[in-house]
């Protein structure tokens, strides 16, 4: 289980780094465009994304 825990982390830093490495530009566009968003709509987008992750982890499986 500790393993395929590591291999998903390691998934998720390769995911994480395209963006930033295709189009530094954008992904700083939008780091700034999430900077500018409330406490209330970053909760709100990392409860969608955990939710969507969940949904799909569910589905596969």
């Amino acid at each position: 289980m500790w393993h395929d825990l590591a291999i998903a982390c390691c998934l998720v830093l390769v995911i994480e780094g395209i963006i930033p490495f295709l189009s530094p530009s954008a992904w700083r566009a939008m780091v700034l465009a999430a900077a500018r968003i409330g406490d209330r709509g970053l909760r709100i987008a990392g409860l969608c994304a955990m939710v969507s992750g969940t949904v799909l982890l569910y589905l596969i499986n």
